[in-house]
């Protein structure tokens, strides 16, 4: 790399940093003085894989009332159980910790083949077919895994959070075998070896303020509490709930603002709530019930009646504790159970197999106001129509460069789209993907001179992020270029205006519209397809559609269509205006 380019990336990096905080430094900081110094190896050292049994003989409880269509999914998803050995280009044998997790290839989706789904699977298996051999199936994958990935060796050890999942998910698998409450010797021993592994590196995942410091201490009070150490269990309570009155805010908005993250931020909080509901244990620490049930609450105003999510932030593809086996394209068991046990209301899902599995009584639906704002983000409904728009203030970094960002979907057909992700480390043949698919050119925005208003300091990290303020029906961002954008929404009925005031010294500006999929055409001032867009402004306007790219899941890239309109100074004023059949 140049010296100009290591210079420029050193100050980006170092701009990030000081956003980040004290808080955040210094706890990265104790994680990397323990990696250092070794004190984390330490902790890791001297493990050994139990052989089992892992589970008692007692017969299996009987199955929930389910309709075929949902033993039919489960089916579906049995014949295509993730074999329990899986390691992509990563060693199997050599210690996790320290090991590069990026020179290989990507992590993401061996992480995501290693995070014990297939247990609760088998688990709901064994309860609805008990003589097709599927609690032995269960035993027999955990001691193959275990087998394949020595304790604290490989990518399956790497990472905190993967250890939090699978703890997670071991005791899901459990409980609904009614095993939870006396594991066997070797469960317990697998379990330790969680908790051990999630203690070596916390600091990592307090320093994060993400998913990470949610998961990791809901994994560990999951061990605790099947362990039966209600020291550690209090512990691990205590924590979650520091994290959740730190990173969830009052009106749902949560740090991570990602509808995939949000969704595995609700499934994580789900099972761990209804394992201490089983166990009787105390209730978890203010302000937990109340965040979570607001965090529910966001999230479930998005969700199509498909399921289907906006691609708003990161998107990795998860789906975490699938009981209703419908896949990381359906949110709409994640939402209904979160409902369930912490809004007390349906989110109009009532049919979800996932409530039945957890013993949910259903319940009334929740009301949908027709706008609303959290932390991060606005939106709207009218006349089947929703909108969600990107908004701040930045309390914690961003994921992407996103904001002012606006979807908008018609039902379950969305119009107005992201891009998505692409892939955390793609293939050297696609590298692009990374500066792509974070940028301000990827979201519904407006760029000045082509100019990012965030630039990537790292793969994870954005520097200069830019000003915000909130409106009564939109948002602002001034950015470090001295560029101003004013973006306000107004639904009226089945047509929509979004207003875009720009202020700046900018030569020129392109607004982008990321339209979904459908037949497209130009038209002399906007497209028409799926919905009539038509673009004006108090200066001229050039208007065209244009070839760009989406990732509608993660590791897969493909054409899309983008409306763009470009305009010169001095250009203050534009509206779109969009017509739903």
């Amino acid at each position: 790399m140049p010296i100009q380019a290591r210079i420029m990336r050193t100050l980006l990096i170092a701009d990030a940093a000081w956003r980040l905080g004290p808080r955040a430094l210094g706890r990265y900081g104790r994680y990397r003085l323990s990696m250092l110094s070794g004190q984390a190896g330490r902790r890791l050292a001297g493990a050994r894989a139990p052989t089992g049994p892992f589970l008692t003989n007692q017969p299996t409880p009987p199955p929930p009332s389910l309709p075929e269509a949902a033993r039919d999914a489960l089916r579906t998803s049995l014949a295509t159980l993730p074999p329990p050995a899986v390691h992509g280009p990563f060693p199997a044998t050599v210690p996790a910790l320290g090991m590069d997790l990026f020179g290989p290839g990507d992590v993401r989706p061996v992480w995501e083949a290693n995070r014990f789904q297939a247990l609760p699977l088998l688990a709901q298996a064994a309860r609805l077919w008990p003589q097709a051999g599927h609690q032995a199936a269960l035993g027999g994958w955990l001691g193959a895994w275990l087998a394949a990935n020595p304790p604290f060796h490989g990518p399956n050890w790497a990472c905190g959070q993967e250890a939090a999942l699978r703890a997670l998910h071991l005791a899901l698998a459990l409980a609904l075998l009614e095993q939870d409450k006396a594991p066997t010797l070797a469960t317990r021993a697998v379990l330790q070896l969680h908790a051990r592994r999630i203690g070596a590196t916390a600091r990592y995942a307090q320093a994060q303020d993400n998913n990470h410091s949610i998961s990791e201490p809901a994994g560990l009070y999951a061990c605790a509490l099947l362990l039966g150490d209600a020291a550690g269990r209090d512990r691990a309570a205590a924590e979650l709930a520091v994290a959740m009155a730190r990173l969830v805010a009052p009106d749902g908005g949560f740090a991570q603002v990602s509808t995939g993250y949000h969704r595995l931020l609700l499934d994580v909080l789900s099972i761990v709530e209804w394992l201490r509901r089983r166990h009787g244990a105390p209730d978890f620490p203010a302000p937990f019930a109340g965040r979570a049930a607001a965090a529910a609450t966001w999230l479930a105003r998005l969700v199509a009646a498909d399921g289907a999510m906006p691609r708003l932030g990161h998107q990795d593809g998860s789906a975490f504790a699938d009981l209703s086996a419908a896949g990381p394209a359906d949110a709409r068991g994640s939402v209904e159970r979160a409902m369930r046990l912490f809004a007390q209301a349906s989110a109009g899902f009532a049919a979800d197999s996932g409530c039945a599995w957890l013993g949910l009584p259903a319940m009334a639906t929740a009301a949908r106001p027709s706008h609303w704002q959290a932390s991060g983000s606005m939106g709207w409904e009218a006349a089947g129509a929703r909108a969600l728009l990107r908004t701040g203030p930045l309390r914690f970094r961003p994921g992407q460069a996103d904001l002012l960002h606006l979807e908008l979907w018609d039902g379950t057909r969305p119009l107005l789209t992201d891009a998505g992700t692409g892939a955390y480390n793609p293939a050297p043949a696609d590298r692009w993907w990374l500066d792509h698919f974070s940028a301000a050119t990827a979201h519904n925005l407006i760029v000045f001179d082509g100019q990012e208003p965030m630039p990537r300091a790292s793969r994870f990290l954005h520097a200069r992020w830019p000003a915000m303020a909130t409106l009564a029906d939109g948002a602002a961002r001034r950015d470090t270029h001295g560029h101003t954008h004013r973006r306000r929404v107004l639904p009226e009925g089945r047509l929509w205006r979004v207003l875009d005031d720009v202020e700046g010294p900018f030569t020129e500006i392109a607004l982008r519209w990321r339209l979904g999929p459908g037949a497209w055409r130009a038209t002399a001032n906007g497209a028409s397809g799926p919905a009539i867009l038509a673009l004006s402004a108090d200066a001229p306007l050039a208007v065209s559609l244009e070839a760009g790219w989406e990732s509608p899941a993660y590791g897969t890239v493909r054409p899309c269509t983008v409306l763009t309109a470009r305009a010169r100074a001095p250009v203050r004023h534009l509206e779109t205006r969009i017509e739903l059949p």
